[in-house]
């Protein structure tokens, strides 16, 4: 049976209401364009950000948790349940995750704005709850799971992480009033890393799994293979963790290195699953994955780059972009393009293998201006930072709101068109 067949077996059984995974969509789309404004007005700050309060640490917030999180926590909670063939045993804990969660990044991001410690510390309070309770929920759908063991182990990896990420995001917070931290970098860093590659990059790696096959009508990738690849990535991110909580240029190294040939591995499974599919033709969507995965190479080169000061006096902050910014985004937003018409398939009654056509729900103009935007913001904002270029920044960020919009307006037909089916 291919990953299309078998995943789709049964889906619709275990589909949550439409309005379920929609609002985290839907909260994630506008957060984007919220990220893209901010980093229009903290232009100035951006070229040479290396962490603290401010607008700077606002922007990338509403990206982190705001764009990246937010998506992550309404893919997962309906696809999880779909690939693992195991229901969820009730979607309330889902609704109080995201009314913990948005609002809580909300007065976190403001806070940050305002560099106020006293809201930063209720608000990453509140968030850190939300996130534990998707934790557990997501735990949950794992612990009863066992027809995909690759992506469970990245998923239990990532869970992992998540609990790190969150731990070390409210000691950072509580720091900014105790001053209790020995080394604060230290633990941004950490944060960052376990956040980008952790949490965020496990996910993505995992599911990719899945999901590309399934949208290409191949096999699943090698066993042995992506098995392998998990244990590099994973190790990847324990080592590159540690070594930036005890300050330890080899120690990173040794871990970028590692990534380097976890991505190598990763990237060739990806790329064997396209060459072996029945669908080949796949849209706009995979133009924007397939950079992504070249971006996730660039990452990682240019953070090995920047501990050796090859990378120009801001490659850490190029590094830092290139992450979330460069690889993250660029793939969500390609896969959500995928994601979106495919849940709005399924709950709008069709079951084509694989989803729709963008053109049969959302059309495929808004998403063109989307791309062409968002390649131009990345490529802007990147030379930007590497040449401290502020007007660059600011240009780049105008071009990354123009296509935000227009990747709202794709979504705003896509949920208009499910709530009518839907309601």
């Amino acid at each position: 049976m291919s990953i299309a067949a078998s995943f789709l077996a049964g889906a619709k059984s275990r589909l949550l209401p439409a309005d379920i995974p929609f609002r985290f969509f839907v909260a994630c789309t506008v957060l984007h364009v919220l990220m893209w404004l901010a980093l229009l007005l903290a232009a100035g700050q951006a070229t040479s950000f290396r962490g603290g309060l401010g607008p700077a640490l606002a922007a990338v917030h509403l990206l982190t948790l705001g764009v990246l999180t937010t998506a992550a926590i309404g893919a997962s909670a309906q696809l999880l349940p779909v690939a693992t063939r195991r229901a969820l045993v009730a979607v309330w804990p889902l609704k109080l995750t995201f009314w913990l969660v948005v609002p809580g990044l909300v007065g976190l991001v403001l806070a940050m704005a305002a560099v106020s410690t006293a809201l930063l510390v209720a608000a990453a309070l509140a968030t850190t709850a939300g996130l534990l309770l998707f934790a557990a929920v997501t735990a949950d759908n794992l612990r009863r799971a066992g027809s995909l063991p690759v992506v469970a182990a990245y998923g239990w990896a990532a869970l992992a992480a998540l609990v790190a990420v969150v731990g070390l995001g409210l000691a950072l917070s509580l720091n900014y009033e105790t001053g209790w931290l020995p080394d604060h970098s230290a633990a941004a860093l950490a944060h960052m890393l376990l956040g980008g590659f952790g949490f965020m990059g496990l996910l993505v790696l995992g599911f990719s799994h899945v999901l590309v096959p399934m949208f290409a009508l191949s096999a699943a990738p090698a066993k042995t293979t992506s098995r392998l690849g998990f244990v590099l990535a994973v190790l990847a991110v324990a080592l590159g963790s540690a070594g930036a909580l005890a300050d330890s240029r080899e120690v990173l190294a040794a871990a970028a290195l590692l990534g380097l040939a976890a991505a190598a591995l990763h990237i060739r499974l990806m790329q064997q699953a396209l060459a072996g599919g029945m669908r080949k033709r796949l849209g706009l969507s995979f133009v924007l994955i397939r950079l992504a995965w070249a971006l996730l190479a660039l990452t990682l080169i240019v953070g090995l780059a920047a501990l050796y000061g090859l990378a120009g006096p801001n490659g850490a902050t190029l590094f830092g972009f290139l992450l979330i910014g460069g690889w993250l985004l660029t793939f969500l937003l390609g896969i959500l393009q995928r994601i979106v018409p495919f849940l709005a398939s399924m709950h709008m009654g069709r079951s084509a293998a694989g989803g729709p056509l963008m053109s049969e729900i959302a059309g495929s103009q808004p998403l063109k201006l989307h791309a062409a935007c968002h390649v131009l913001a990345l490529t802007l904002v990147a030379a930007g930072i590497a040449g401290d270029a502020v007007w660059l920044v600011r240009l780049g960020s105008a071009a990354g709101l123009a296509g935000a919009l227009a990747y709202g307006w794709f979504m705003a037909g896509v949920a208009r068109r499910v709530a009518v089916r839907d309601p």
